[in-house]
């Protein structure tokens, strides 16, 4: 990889991970604010510019960007454009911003008007089908696929659905949508919307690529046996009955409720065989000392392994819809956002080292990726994240809405914290003068980065 100097690198994930980071620090400020749930219902407007201020402008933004660098990794292969990404960029932020703009009408702060409505649709599709098409190009490029690409292309189909359905709803809030079809699905529909953007897209996604990532920064043996390959097919089944067998039922105006029960258990057993994996992966590493991203994720794995069973339990008992709120957001923050910037910490660090030492190396003296990087400080941080996380969670199983706001302040910190790290690393601030800036190195940028031809 790094006898081409900067052929593995992506120009703009760096602009992804910048914008994603700044809606994260948004949506955590809106919760200190009182915006929004839990003062606000789950689907009051406020509360639906918070969730698709995480979902789409955190997670999904920081997924983009980690696919756009990571896909050609996966099959070591180039990009098929590494100019898209950036109108995608700004399609999915203008749509983002007429999405709010439209919730803020639903909310009587802002004057009717149906056209932005349409807008947010049309720009968020495009943005996210400009996405699509630049990552399954080089996926289909790489044909036949190995099996964390799999992951990838399943994932990929996961957003298109989710998507799919958003756009629905929010042509039926503009009313656009007139179809009996359509109307039914947003009915009914919103469950399949919620699990196919954190069930398959992001959580599935996340499971294919950090068996690969895992196994890069742990110098792990690559799972590619029978367990790591059901928890493709159970993953996948799951999701084939959520998106297919969900929307007919929905569309022909019936309830999702079996379906949800179906595609959950076969989940579950996929859940379960990638939690075996991952354990074999720490067992099985050659690195006897873990780095702070490895042990941040498995913080991480932690909390997705308590949510999914937190979520089985309510589902036996039938209170899942009392406990959706607090389920939804361990998910979304101790989860996703937690694995998120775990492996934003070292691909940050990473991309830098590439960029600005992979072309001269064995010219001069270079620093080590974990150089560029101060763990005991960044410790801190995260350990605070996870800690305001789970008070914040707790808050909400108990309703203790002004405590929650206080540990939804220290998240805000602990976020703020971190992304000040990522600044330092890409400005290499943690770099001693003598190795910092050899001769034929470049300076990196914030936004961007330096891609050789």
């Amino acid at each position: 990889m790094l006898a081409i100097p900067g052929a593995t690198l992506s120009r703009w994930t760096l602009a992804y991970f910048a914008a994603a980071v700044a809606f994260l620090l948004l949506g955590e400020a809106l919760m200190v604010l009182g915006f929004g749930y839990p003062i606000a219902g789950l689907r009051a407007p406020q509360t639906l510019i918070l969730v698709h201020c995480i979902t789409i402008g955190w997670l999904s933004l920081l997924m983009c960007g980690a696919l756009f660098q990571f896909v050609p990794v996966l099959v070591a292969g180039p990009i098929y454009s590494n100019s898209l990404p950036l109108p995608a960029l700004l399609l999915i932020l203008g749509g983002l911003a007429l999405l709010i703009a439209s919730f803020l009408q639903l909310a009587g702060v802002l004057p009717p008007l149906p056209a932005v409505f349409l807008g947010a649709s049309l720009l968020l599709g495009a943005g996210f089908l400009l996405v699509l098409w630049t990552l399954g190009r080089t996926l289909a490029a790489a044909w036949p696929l190995n099996l964390p690409a799999q992951f990838v292309s399943i994932g990929l189909a996961s957003v298109a659905a989710t998507v799919s359905y958003g756009i629905i709803f929010t042509l039926g809030f503009g009313g656009y949508s007139r179809s009996p079809l359509l109307l039914g699905i947003q009915a009914q529909g919103l469950p399949l919307h919620v699990s196919a953007g954190l069930g398959g897209w992001l959580t599935f996604t996340a499971i294919g690529v950090s068996h690969r990532l895992l196994s890069m920064f742990m110098l792990s043996p690559e799972l590619d046996g029978p367990t790591t390959r059901w928890t493709f097919r159970l993953g996948t089944l799951a999701l084939a009955i959520l998106v297919g067998a969900g929307t007919i039922v929905v569309a022909a105006g019936g309830g999702p409720g079996t379906v949800l029960v179906v595609a959950g258990i076969t989940g579950l057993a996929c859940l379960a065989l990638y939690g075996r994996d991952v354990l074999r992966l720490y067992r099985q590493r050659v690195r006897p000392a873990i780095e702070l991203n490895s042990r941040m994720a498995a913080v991480a794995l932690a909390h997705l392994a308590f949510a999914t069973l937190l979520l089985s339990a309510c589902a036996a008992a039938g209170v899942v819809r009392q406990y959706i709120g607090p389920l939804l957001f361990l998910i979304a923050f101790g989860w996703l956002s937690g694995l998120g910037l775990a492996k934003l910490y070292k691909i940050v660090a990473f991309v830098t080292w590439l960029e600005c030492y992979g072309p001269v190396l064995g010219k001069a003296p270079t620093p080590r990726v974990q150089d560029l990087v101060v763990e005991p400080r960044a410790a801190r941080w995260f350990w605070l994240y996870f800690a305001a996380v789970d008070v914040a969670s707790l808050c909400l199983l108990l309703e203790a809405v002004p405590v929650f706001r206080v540990a939804a302040a220290a998240m805000l910190l602990a976020s703020a914290g971190i992304a000040l790290e990522l600044v330092r690393t890409r400005r290499l601030a943690n770099v001693g003068e003598e190795l910092r800036l050899p001769a034929g190195a470049q300076q990196p940028r914030l936004l961007f980065t330096f891609v050789g031809n």
